[in-house]
């Protein structure tokens, strides 16, 4: 049991005590740290299912699954004894110097047979961020081991979120996060976003922006030079940069792009992976054939850290071989592989297999999505979109004309405070405010957590 400095358990003390804790001691990561001392924290006790409950007893609908990851919602009992059984077997080991264990071996199996194309070996690592940051580290191994030293160019979009690692950071396309970090790095280049409903010219279709958008790639890549471009990187849907769904059309264009010039594609499906978007993972749904695949979060559903990467058997082969050349393959971390971390992802593919996860959020898609459609109808609401168990409410100052609200007022953070007053946890990216709820959820409960944010916008208006 942890005690404070005067003895007393964390356990036991107060809300206004942790808070004045947390406040001393706690660095809290996407925060406006000179404003917390005085806002303080939301200090979480404990979860059951799809709800959460504070330190003073108010029980939320947690309409986020925490950060997009807990997928069998927040009291999974096989998951934690499956950590439990796990810690009381073999609580630590590495994978470095040809070393394994069971749990890693079944897991990287496990996940080879689900790929949504073939596969060849997985890469483990303990988050969504660590496994892009490898992605961009392979990409340019693979091309000095082929002989193409120039070719290490990685190609992302303006507001995507690929993770805070310097690499990965810089992949991201949002300003704050490049903002007095120095970033982005070198090698590391923006193209457009792929929304239609803020970047798309008057009367122009979804098919037809898609195709402007790819014809901008091919524009950059042979501005930049094909020999000197390696990989294309992209979420199958961009969630922290607002839950973006691609135009009609849009990976079909971008990767005969591609091909055509020998441009690596990596899938981030760190928040898209494991049936949220209605399939095991978005790049079925929206037919991306990846050379490398990023995974994280509802890989073990958040209850421990954990991601993977799975890579083909092209870039299997080259990097092997370099490695051979070198001595070895100088890349990897303490936790890779992480017999705990394992065993808990393992039971939670398990989980999803025998629980029929995949057909659970396929019957309950529809309802989600018709009543987040139902939020567009609303004159606070611009667009409202998403696909599977995945989707956003895009608020704006007037309808008709797509006018946002001035940053300034800050209408997305307040309606997320105003969500919390009605028991409900959204979160605001700028004026677009997400869902993205365990997959757990019911129709039922679907409606409640809706129902709880019409109040909200209600809230709002007045």
């Amino acid at each position: 049991m942890t005690h404070t400095p005067s003895g007393a358990s964390v356990a036991e003390l107060s809300g206004s005590e942790l808070a004045r804790q947390d406040i001393a001691a706690h660095l809290h990561p996407y925060t406006n740290l000179a404003a917390h001392a005085e806002v303080g924290p939301m200090v979480i006790r404990r979860g059951d299912g799809i709800f959460i409950e504070d330190d003073q007893g108010r029980r939320y609908l947690e309409a986020m699954a925490g950060l997009w990851c807990a997928s069998l919602g927040f009291s999974n009992r096989r998951l934690a004894q499956a950590g439990a059984q796990a810690l009381a077997t073999l609580p630590n080991y590495h994978t470095f110097n040809h070393r394994s264990n069971p749990a890693t071996i079944e897991l990287a199996e496990r996940l080879l047979a689900i790929a949504p194309v073939p596969m060849s070996k997985v890469f483990f690592a303990n988050s969504g961020s660590e496994a892009n940051d490898s992605a961009v580290k392979l990409v340019w191994y693979y091309h000095n081991a082929i002989g193409k030293p120039a070719k290490k160019k990685i190609i992302a979009r303006r507001n995507a979120y690929h993770g805070v690692t310097v690499a990965s950071a810089s992949l991201g396309g949002l300003p704050a996060n490049h903002r007095d970090f120095d970033l982005p790095i070198e090698r590391i280049l923006h193209v457009d976003c792929p929304h239609h409903y803020r970047y798309g010219e008057p009367g122009e279709s979804e098919e037809a922006f898609a195709t402007r958008l790819a014809e901008a790639l091919e524009r950059r890549i042979l501005e930049e030079g094909p020999d000197t471009v390696a990989a294309f990187l992209a979420e199958p849907v961009m969630g922290a940069g607002g839950v973006i769904v691609p135009p009609a059309g849009y990976f079909e264009k971008v990767q005969a792009v591609l091909r055509k010039y020998e441009v690596l594609l990596i899938a981030d499906e760190v928040i898209c992976g494991f049936c949220r978007t209605g399939e095991m993972f978005g790049s079925t749904t929206f037919g991306l054939r990846p050379d490398v695949l990023t995974a994280a979060k509802a890989l073990s559903s958040g209850y421990v850290p954990i991601s993977a990467l799975m890579l083909s058997e092209k870039l299997h082969a080259a990097i092997a071989d370099n490695s051979g050349r070198i001595g070895t393959f100088g890349h990897g971390f303490t936790y890779s592989g992480h017999p705990v971390a394992s065993a808990v992802a393992l039971e939670t593919l398990r989980i999803y297999e025998e629980e029929r996860m995949l057909e659970h959020v396929q019957t309950i898609a529809p309802r989600f999505q018709q009543r987040l459609r139902r939020l567009g109808e609303h004159p606070l609401v611009g667009e409202a979109r998403g696909v599977g168990l995945i989707g956003a409410v895009e608020l704006s100052a007037d309808k008709a004309s797509r006018t946002a609200f001035d940053p300034a007022a800050k209408v997305g953070a307040r309606v997320a405070q105003l969500a919390l007053d009605e028991g409900l946890v959204v979160r605001a990216m700028g004026d677009t405010v997400a869902f993205c709820p365990p997959l757990i959820i019911t129709a039922q409960q679907v409606d409640e957590m809706f129902d709880r944010f019409e109040r909200t916008l209600q809230r709002l208006a007045r």
